[in-house]
């Protein structure tokens, strides 16, 4: 299913393979808070000094801003500790990194524990997050560094070793080692990555798996799972996925609560193994789970000691790594764990988060943009005069599945819409947004350029999200018809400014043709080695391109797209192709450009623009299109009924 997407008033558009090797890759991840952690690390070897983190520092800031802040009761106690004011012979890692190293402490990141626990059964994935080269004894100095997936790009997080403790025990997580401390430290860097500890409070599993692997998350409901949920997830598990499932709590008063089966409420857990075993006459097929508490475990049927163990035989029972002991992990059979467990939730990898040729690869493209508010943030389809503002990404689908059946042709693809930094935002009191999208399908080889306002009031969508939703992400899978189609992402109510990254998988490569790779090309050799292009104007008509005077590739392509519509009008109207139209032609120009003017703005326009010869070169007038679409966009935006109200803020924007 080759596909090529582009997009509109977006901050730009990355191919991952061709960037797999560039700044931000796997090979080569972007330095957070500019830290350099082998510049670093020999610095404080060569100075003999332990390392201290100026930019995540031991201190109340660093823990939270409201439960963990200045004014909480929680963080007088607090003392910052290295490992080595903790115990004797602290390790980094003690006899390999594994699920029972998780242990939750006094913060509601069980999300991230479950994460972290299914990380571990990938060492390959694992070390990825958490490099090997660090120890407590050769090359110790104070000093370590985790990498993670973040919104398209890899990124390294330097720490210092310096740990939250009370009464001198880890206040956060811990391993069952008491002298083993890669868990709480990889925590820390999540920490960093957020901004505070408090920040990780509340959250889903798939969030944090996905930051470790770059992955995209299926969700599924227990009471809507498909029949084969067991092949799913056995399969899932074998091609490297990582899995996590929760219980809903209807009750918020009562979440994180214990049912009588040792199972708990609004808790997220990790799915380690799913297995089939004989037992008496017929086969039996189980699931292992994870409770990151490290205990607290499911009392019923295949629970540690219960009595359908005493049937298997030694050797099934240690192909299962079957152990009675309350370290949180348990089995049950795959009927309990329908009936108990509300939600599943599966991280499939991409092609950078596993080589493995035995491990299915996704091939994604990645798109980032944004909402602007009175340009770019228009709703949802519920508001028809604002939604067809917000950006546009397009979609060629242009060959079908290996699979199809005879009188079927689709091809298959999953888009995902990620929501940026809310969490790192939350001391400034930013909550999720409740977003999501639609895909419609439009001519082939037709315009190219933004759909308008009647586009959406005549054409319904072929396919969308099944509902907008306020979580970081939201994902789904569909079958259309090959042909080309525009994705248009939005939150759910118009005029919330956010980032987003949109991303779109295939089981087969992507193709773009001859004319988009020139234009990358010419984009670069303008760029170099940033990712936009300075419009050379920092008055206000560079502010109406991106708000900043600087243009990304895809507001860059928009305008060049729009320029050489533009250049044939001006050509039309340019006497003996002089290079100039007098105003008097400006104002035709100006209609066929598709902009209806009254006589006072043809006036201003006029005077602004034109030279004493009463003429206008072609600088001039492309600056002038630019300001009027820019115009034009906000004021529409904004319109209800011809005429619109606007704030102070709002006028100086």
């Amino acid at each position: 299913m080759p596909y090529t997407p582009s997009g509109f008033f977006c901050d730009r558009l990355i191919r991952e393979r061709e960037r797999r090797d560039g700044e931000g890759s796997l090979s080569k991840p972007l330095r957070f808070s500019g830290q350099d952690f082998t510049a670093l690390k020999q610095e404080c070897l060569t100075k003999k000094c332990l390392f201290e983190d100026d930019t995540f520092p031991a201190s109340v800031e660093s823990l939270g801003y409201k439960e963990l802040g200045h004014k909480s009761n929680k963080v007088k106690n607090i003392v910052w500790r290295r490992p080595k004011e903790i115990c004797e012979n602290p390790q980094f890692i003690v006899g390999g990194a594994s699920r029972t190293d998780i242990c939750q402490g006094d913060l509601g990141d069980c999300w991230l524990l479950a994460a972290i626990a299914c990380l571990t059964l990938n060492e390959k994935l694992l070390y990825r997050v958490v490099p090997q080269d660090q120890s407590y004894s050769e090359g110790y100095g104070g000093i370590f560094h985790f990498q993670f997936w973040r919104y398209g790009d890899w990124v390294d997080v330097v720490i210092d070793d310096r740990i939250p403790t009370f009464n001198n025990q880890l206040v956060f997580t811990k391993s069952a080692e008491r002298n083993e401390f890669w868990s709480a430290l990889l925590e820390k860097a999540y920490a960093k990555l957020h901004g505070s500890y408090e920040a990780l409070k509340g959250g889903n599993t798939t969030e944090a798996m996905e930051d470790f692997t770059g992955g995209v998350t299926e969700f599924y409901e227990m009471k809507e799972a498909p029949k084969e949920l067991y092949k799913i997830m056995k399969k899932a598990l074998e091609r490297g996925s990582m899995m996590g499932c929760s219980i809903d709590s209807l009750v918020p008063a009562r979440f994180e609560t214990r049912t009588v089966t040792g199972l708990v409420k609004g808790h997220a857990y990790s799915v380690t193994a799913v297995e089939e075993s004989q037992h008496k006459a017929s086969k039996v097929r189980l699931v292992r789970l994870r409770n990151p508490w490290g205990q607290v475990e499911w009392n019923g049927p295949w629970s540690d000691n219960s009595k359908e163990w005493v049937s298997l035989s030694k050797g099934e029972k240690d192909q299962l790594q079957h152990q009675s002991a309350e370290d949180g992990e348990f089995w049950m059979s795959f009927e309990d764990f329908k009936k108990n467990y509300t939600k599943i939730e599966i991280c499939n990898l991409t092609p950078d988060a596993l080589e493995d040729d035995k491990i299915h690869k996704w091939t994604v493209s990645v798109n980032e943009g944004r909402w602007v508010r009175g340009c770019s943030a228009g709703g949802c389809r519920n508001y028809p005069d604002t939604f067809w503002t917000n950006p546009q990404f397009r979609l060629c689908l242009l060959e079908e599945d290996d699979d199809s059946e005879d009188n079927e042709v689709a091809c298959s693809f999953v888009v995902s819409l990620m929501q940026k930094n809310r969490r790192k935002e939350r001391k400034l009191g930013a909550n999720l947004f409740t977003i999501g999208f639609a895909i419609y399908e439009v001519s082939m080889h037709g315009n190219k350029q933004h759909m308008q306002k009647d586009f959406f009031l005549f054409n319904s969508s072929k396919a969308r999200c099944k509902s907008y939703i306020n979580l970081r992400e939201v994902t789904q899978r569909f079958r259309l018809s090959p042909g080309e189609y525009v994705i248009i992402p939005s939150t759910y109510e118009p005029h919330q400014e956010g980032e987003f990254i949109l991303r779109v998988f295939s089981e087969k490569r992507n193709t773009s043709d001859e004319e988009d790779q020139q234009f990358r090309s010419l984009f670069q050799q303008i760029a170099g080695d940033v990712s936009t292009v300075s419009t050379g104007r920092p008055g206000r008509e560079a502010r109406g391109m991106d708000g900043t005077g600087r243009l990304s590739l895809q507001e860059f392509r928009h305008l060049w797209n729009k320029i050489k519509q533009w250049q044939g009008i001006f050509r039309h109207y340019s006497s003996d192709q002089a290079g100039i139209i007098n105003s008097y032609e400006m104002r035709n120009a100006i209609n066929d450009a598709g902009f209806r003017l009254n006589n006072q703005l043809y006036d201003i326009i006029t005077m602004r623009y034109a030279n004493e010869g009463m003429n206008i070169d072609f600088d001039s007038f492309i600056s002038c299109l630019v300001r009027l679409e820019a115009m034009f966009r906000a004021f529409q935006a904004f319109d209800q009924d011809g005429t619109i109200r606007l704030s102070v803020l709002e006028v100086s924007c």
